[in-house]
């Protein structure tokens, strides 16, 4: 069972009532209803193209819904000024792009924007959380390094800096272990958890791998052709039948003996152990 969070920090609500999403003449996720649970981590899985990154910019003020709203503490998200809304949400979308010729230490800061005034005076404050975010990721070694000049997994760890460096009670990242090799995708998962049970930070997140989702998940949502097919515990959602459906895949579903979460054993045709006798 999850630790509660230690904070006493305000509780942000989001929700998304009815929305329908889409680019150009294609809607990609059709009269989605979602409330995100406040203070908890909840992970959105699906197969490619099933529109839950689609989801995640909704809720992030990417994409304007074509009918419905994502709703912030009671208001339209998408009326709300820019600004307010950056200092109470952080996002860390799938592929970001960062400045030519930017060093870390530099891109980093930028999470501070929405912190600063009209004269955008930088302060001690500002310094604290940038030195914590680049203690976190353990990226501090990298703080003069040009961000072109790094591997895939070390700029994925910088951009993760950068959100938490913002400071938002609510956090939203689009597979956030990207480039990550397994050791590093599980120290981002858990300092992720660390922000949550200490902080209270509310984060959502998109995830491919579906035993890490059910691991580190309070609320897992599982969405299929755009369409919200399952959500709730982990251990309520992930069943065979809701791989099957979800993903088009076998499997059996098991007790993760280091967690006691559900883990998925998939089923391929070439790894099924023949039965003697």
């Amino acid at each position: 069972m999850t630790d509660s969070p230690t904070t006493t920090a305000p509780r942000h609500r989001l929700r998304v009532e009815g929305v329908t999403l889409g680019y150009g003449e294609r809607t990609v996720v059709e009269d989605v209803d979602l409330d995100v649970a406040p203070g908890r981590i909840t992970c959105i899985v699906g197969a490619n193209a099933c529109g839950k990154s689609t989801l995640l910019r909704a809720m992030a003020r990417l994409l304007k819904p074509r009918a419905g709203h994502v709703v912030l503490d009671g208001r339209d998200l998408h009326a709300m000024p820019t600004k307010q809304v950056a200092r109470t949400l952080g996002l860390l979308p799938q592929s970001p792009i960062a400045p030519e010729g930017i060093v870390v230490a530099d891109l980093v800061a930028r999470g501070r924007h929405p912190h600063q005034g009209m004269l955008a005076r930088w302060t001690a404050a500002d310094d604290e959380a940038v030195a914590e975010a680049l203690r976190l990721t353990d990226t501090a070694g990298l703080s003069d390094r040009c961000v072109d000049e790094l591997s895939g997994g070390q700029r994925q760890r910088v951009w993760i800096a950068m959100a938490l460096a913002q400071q938002t009670d609510l956090l939203l990242l689009d597979e956030p272990t990207t480039f990550l090799d397994v050791a590093h995708q599980v120290d981002v998962l858990d300092l992720l958890t660390d922000l949550n049970r200490q902080r209270g930070t509310t984060i959502v997140m998109v995830l491919h791998d579906l035993n890490l989702a059910a691991r580190y998940a309070d609320h897992l949502v599982a969405v299929r052709a755009g369409r919200i097919h399952a959500n709730g515990d982990p251990a309520e959602v992930l069943t065979a039948d809701v791989v099957r459906d979800v993903f088009g895949m076998e499997c059996q579903v098991v007790e993760d003996p280091v967690s006691g979460k559900p883990i998925v054993l998939p089923i391929g045709r070439h790894h099924v152990r023949e039965r003697i006798g």
